[in-house]
């Protein structure tokens, strides 16, 4: 009982905070002197901090009104609910990053402060250069509510010390001879583990929990969380029984995966490979092991690709929604969405080069770009993503829970999913 009304909380609050943000209009009475901004974001990552602050810096040289611009990092497991807590709460942020699984629900509550007439008007913006693909999740009623600050594609990170010590074809050897698929990938994770004593394959940010993240590995059987048009599950699925067998034998039979309880870090060294997206590149350390970067494996319906994107919005009752708008503009400018696609693959047709992205990601080879990145981009299908994606959520998670133990029933517990979300994918 306690966990059904908890489950039904989540989603009042996000909708309520939401609706709640975007009553009455325009943004709250403005407070004296210059404005101080707040962003909340997903990344306490250091690089990606320090480059946000010296954007802030250079803007706030021209610009008196603005004070303070403070990037405000929300833990990554619980950052959508811990932001509409603070949007309930009336400690709303001036600017937040908004996932592409929440996408929906913020872009049609009208919490959002449409950006098109700022983004056009602004000075050398070059708006027609942002691909049109980018921004259909943003889109409502033809205005833009978010800027797709990142539309980054998941690849597979490469411990290749690990992977050659432990007697196996590297992925750039297995790719170079045609077999790069997940059964090879699995198979090599596994001797790795065995060998090393270190995790084998870790898919980052799933840990149990993060299951929109496993996207990455069942869109390769052709499975998908729900239809099309988002009224029919999809986990019962031929496909996704098959995914995900083939995932529940690796975890538990094949020790490919560390299970449930286990952690690894790739980026300290304690996994052989690592899906995840190219942000994470400036987790290496210098002088550390030897890695590469490769597209995600060929599953039984062939080569694929898998996007998470990520949004850039203005809340509209922000005390300082104007300046908030126009700081957003310049720091997705031309000039510096430049500097932030060393970490954020930008939505400009012109930046997506692999020449342009090598100049400001030095740590990745133009082919890496070339393949994981801009033909990621170009060919990927974004992360699930659902109206009331809230309670959507917690219920798949929940259903999930009974098929990370040894001896679980796959289509049983898939079936379980089913039932639970149908009835709220039928609203």
């Amino acid at each position: 009982m306690r966990a059904g009304k908890a489950l039904r909380g989540v989603a009042v609050a996000l909708a309520g905070a939401l609706a709640l943000t975007a009553c009455g209009g325009g943004g709250e009475a403005a407070d004296s002197g210059p404005a101080k901004l707040r962003m909340t974001v997903w990344s306490a990552n250091e690089a990606h901090l320090k480059l946000f602050n010296e954007i802030a810096d250079e803007y706030r040289k021209n610009h008196p009104d603005v004070a303070e611009i403070k990037f405000d990092p929300l833990p990554f497991d619980t950052y959508t609910t811990t932001l509409t807590t603070q949007i309930a709460g009336g400690n709303a942020p001036d600017l937040a990053w908004i996932f592409e699984n929440s996408a929906p629900d913020f872009v049609a509550s009208g919490a959002l402060l449409p950006l098109d007439d700022t983004l056009k008007k602004a000075e050398g913006y070059q708006y027609e250069d942002l691909s049109p693909a980018t921004l259909k999740l943003w889109q409502d009623g033809g205005k833009l509510y978010a800027y797709p600050f990142s539309t980054s594609p998941f690849g597979v990170f490469v411990n290749t010390d690990l992977v050659r010590k432990a007697g196996q074809k590297t992925p750039a050897e297995l790719i170079a001879a045609g077999q790069w698929t997940w059964d090879n990938a699995l198979a090599t994770a596994a001797a790795t583990a065995g060998k090393s004593g270190k995790a084998g394959l870790v898919i980052r940010d799933f840990d149990y929990k993060g299951w929109d993240n496993l996207s990455t590995f069942w869109t390769g059987w052709g499975a998908q969380a729900w239809s099309e048009d988002g009224k029919s599950c999809g986990f019962g699925s031929p496909e996704m029984v098959d995914a995900m067998t083939t995932l529940h034998k690796a975890i538990f039979t094949g020790k490919a995966l560390p299970g449930p309880g286990t952690t690894a870090d790739f980026f300290a060294g304690d996994a052989a490979m690592t899906v995840t997206q190219i942000s994470r590149a400036s987790l290496l350390k210098e002088g550390g092991f030897g890695w590469d970067l490769v597209p995600l494996p060929a599953g039984p319906k062939g080569d694929y690709a898998v996007v998470g994107q990520a949004g850039l919005g203005v809340l509209k009752k922000s005390p300082h929604a104007k300046q908030a708008a126009d700081f957003l503009a310049f720091l997705t400018n031309p000039t510096n969405s430049a500097k932030l696609a060393q970490f954020f693959p930008p939505p400009r047709q012109s930046q997506l080069t692999a020449e342009t992205l090598a100049r400001t990601n030095p740590k990745l080879k133009p082919e890496q770009l070339q393949k994981v990145v801009i033909d990621g981009i170009t060919n990927g299908v974004v992360k699930p993503n659902h109206a009331g994606q809230a309670e959507l959520s917690q219920q798949v998670r929940a259903g999930l829970d009974p098929l990370w133990q040894p001896n679980a029933d796959v289509k049983a517990v898939l079936d379980g999913v089913c039932a639970k979300i149908q009835p709220l994918l039928a609203k």
